[in-house]
């Protein structure tokens, strides 16, 4: 026939069955024309299709309109409002295969107007309970709700086993200006794989996996399943309760132990396998119980299709992944974290997303959650995608998809990644491969407004929660709050503290006198953020050598400064954070292919540095001068910081109450330093309450016989002191008795 010819209702019908309408709810379905009423349904790989009108259950056979698999019948209007669909496709054998469904073009459109203008105005907050794949009620009949966000589509279509992977089926209905596209799916159940096909402007077909997924198939498959995640049944109403009673204060002790679930531990015995969310939970968290941790940090969970990215390449932004179970069983992890008194934070990546195609880059063959100008989209560092921020629909997204993890799966808060890529626009680039904001400054504008937003969104909606800035730069106020001009971050990494003691400790103690800066220089700035002190994931990787691999020194001596690391971070204002396997000294650099080396425990040396941790951690929970003013001046005070020469500090934290302090000392010299003297506020007996230098940790015993007693002597600027012997390598603090 002669396209210009054609009548306007073969015209469409044609674009249905190539594939190239927008609007084939206009069509197909039940539709009154001059004559009556009308059902038509498409349905390719059919030999013929019947309706079953559910008033009297007669079957009445359909017509033909296609021959590419489009069927229509006349019906009465009572009867055009409720029927169903028997299709009956050919069978291998003989006779046909008979399937009989509800036709989910029959039902009307299911967002509302309300949904579509807050999701284009960037504030429906709550969008992944409108958007992606829901089971709801329309009427009487339970479904599928599918929705997505591709304006620029020319078609998007479902695809799922139910339809065979056949876009022309399931095309969806597109709810003008929004750009989103929906479809109602009566009587699908949950384990379903789907996608959606996208039609680009240009032609192109286009397979995207949902991005508002719930689940997903295990990597490297990417279909995302149907599943209601609703029926957990939460037992940590306490935890919940405390939370929003004190979560958020800041003069709480946090020790967090920073996990990839995908390599803490693995089963041998079943071909290296994963443990599983539900495995996790009865062996992990037992352990960061005992050894006195308050919180988990885990690598991003957030579907990744790329193993090796750590999970820092997220596609699946609503999903857990599938590596380590269901949905329902990483609840069960976090409920058990809870019940033992554990928090768990989340990292959270909406600094950039990967390139493969089934997943978020040019999402409708257009650059939606990107970009388009690669010298503002692209991270040419990592090969990865920069969300535009500036777009209302990518900032509900992503805002959306932070408070989800808050409230779905109980998450106690966030730490963000790689902030400073998202808040400079000349982020690793070179001149001329960047683009200045309006004011011509390299600040992204747009990226700081939705930090800020973020921040504001998630301590007001889940009181209690926490968000963690990774940020690697000086830029102010990362912690400061929204309305006194900051970004609003609960915390920041103090990554210069990281880097400065990691190299002083890197060099030979001999020539540590000439670094002595990078012991103390932190304390110049210590009180201009709420930092948290990081011993990452990424300073055991890429070469950098383990913890204690990179130390100098013998055996002894490496596992003598490892302890005196971290009795300093713990002396050191601001909350802690140590990635597994530090605490028992892993030698090897850690593999996400490979569980951690638990066989090291059975050498002495690692069970003595396990035992230290565990003792620090019970020592920082129990001592309130070690976390109550962390971020108060008057937490903190010297007592000598300039002795170069001998590679020792001093220093005292106080809690709230001033009676109450530690006083603690620092050798960073393989050798005891004896008669050695140092002022103390107040008089009395100074019990010894830790010695990393103790035979229980591997030391060599060297200490003060469990205390000394101050003498009228002035030291340090105090009008009391004590006379110690501090052992080499080692930390001490000291208590004094009430």
């Amino acid at each position: 026939m002669n396209p210009t010819t054609e009548a306007p209702l073969d015209r469409e019908i044609r674009a249905i069955v190539e594939g190239t309408s927008r609007n084939a709810f206009a069509v197909l379905g039940p539709h009154q024309d001059s004559s009556g009423w009308v059902v038509r349904a498409l349905y390719p790989a059919a030999k013929s299709v019947d309706v079953r009108v559910s008033r009297t259950g007669e079957l009445q056979p359909m017509t033909m309109r296609h021959p590419a698999g489009l069927f229509e019948v006349r019906l009465d209007q009572a009867d055009a409002a409720d029927y169903r669909l028997r299709i009956n496709y050919r069978a291998n054998g003989d006779g046909d295969h008979p399937v009989e469904i509800d036709d989910p073009y029959r039902y009307g459109r299911v967002l509302t107007d309300y949904d579509l203008h807050l999701f284009n105005e960037g504030t429906h907050h709550r969008a992944f309970e409108k958007l992606g794949a829901h089971r709801i009620n329309v009427g009487t009949t339970t479904g599928v709700h599918f929705a997505v966000w591709a304006p620029n589509a020319g078609r998007v279509s479902l695809l799922g086993d139910f339809n065979g992977w056949d876009g022309r089926v399931h095309a969806m209905r597109l709810l003008v200006p929004s750009g989103i596209w929906e479809i109602f799916m009566p009587g699908l159940p949950d384990g379903e794989r789907y996608k959606f096909e996208i039609r680009t402007a240009a032609g192109a077909l286009l397979k995207k996996t949902d991005p508002f997924g719930l689940a997903f198939e295990v990597p490297p498959q990417s279909a995302a399943i149907v599943r209601d995640i609703s029926g957990y049944s939460w037992q940590d109403d306490v935890w919940m309760a405390r939370r929003r009673e004190e979560g958020g204060r800041l003069d709480r002790p946090m020790a967090i132990y920073e996990v990839h679930l995908g390599s803490w531990a693995r089963v041998p015995q079943e071909g290296n396998r994963f443990l599983t969310y539900a495995e996790l939970a009865h062996q992990l968290v037992p352990y960061v119980k005992e050894m006195g941790f308050t919180h988990i940090e885990l690598l991003p969970v957030m579907e990744h299709p790329f193993s090796g990215s750590w999970g820092y390449q997220v596609l699946g932004f609503f999903a857990p992944t599938s590596r380590f179970g269901a949905p329902e069983d990483f609840k069960l992890f976090v409920d058990t974290c809870h019940q033992a008194g554990i928090g768990v934070i989340l990292d959270w990546v909406p600094g950039h997303f990967p390139k493969d195609d089934h997943g978020l880059a040019r999402f409708d063959g257009t650059a939606l959650f990107e970009h388009a100008d690669p010298r503002q989209g692209e991270h040419q560092d990592w090969g990865t995608l920069i969300f535009n921020y500036g777009r209302h629909e990518v900032r509900n997204f992503l805002l959306s998809n932070a408070l989800f993890w808050l409230e779905e799966y109980h998450a106690d808060g966030l730490r963000v990644d790689a902030v400073a890529s998202m808040l400079y626009l000349d982020y690793s680039r070179n001149e001329g491969e960047w683009i200045p904001n309006a004011y011509g400054g390299h600040e992204n504008l747009d990226a700081v407004t939705f930090l800020q937003e973020l921040n504001r969104l998630t301590h007001g909606q889940h009181s209690g929660s926490i968000t963690a800035a990774e940020e690697s730069t000086s830029y102010p106020g990362v912690s400061r709050p929204v309305h006194l001009g900051g970004l609003g971050f609960t915390y920041k990494w103090n990554m210069g503290w990281m880097h400065d003691l990691l190299h002083y400790a890197h060099e030979d103690p001999l020539y540590r006198r000439w670094h002595h800066n990078d012991v103390t220089f932190s304390m110049l700035y210590s009180f201009s953020e709420n930092f948290i002190l990081p011993f990452s994931h990424d300073e055991v990787v890429h070469g950098k050598r383990s913890l204690l691999d990179k130390l100098p020194g013998d055996v002894w001596q490496k596992h003598a400064t490892l302890r005196t690391l971290y009795g300093y971070m713990y002396g050191h204002p601001g909350k802690k954070l140590l990635f597994m396997g530090g605490e028992f000294g892993q030698w090897r650099e850690w593999n996400h292919d490979r569980s951690l080396d638990w066989h090291l425990l059975t050498d002495p040396a690692h069970q003595g540095l396990r035992r230290f941790v565990r003792d620090l951690n019970s020592t920082y929970a129990a001592e309130r001068s070690l976390y109550e003013s962390d971020y108060e001046p008057e937490g903190f005070r010297w007592i000598d910081c300039n002795d170069s020469e001998h590679s020792v500090v001093s220093l005292i934290r106080y809690a709230a109450d001033r009676r109450d302090f530690l006083a603690m000392v620092f050798n960073f010299t393989p050798v005891p330093r004896e008669r050695w003297r140092i002022g103390v506020p107040e008089p009395g007996r100074y019990d010894e309450i830790l010695n990393s230098d103790s035979e229980l940790y591997g030391g060599s015993n060297v200490g003060n016989l469990g205390g000394v007693s101050s003498e009228p002597v002035p030291a340090h600027g105090l009008d009391h002191s004590v006379l110690l012997t501090v052992p080499p390598l080692g930390a001490l603090y000291l208590k004094r008795r009430p």
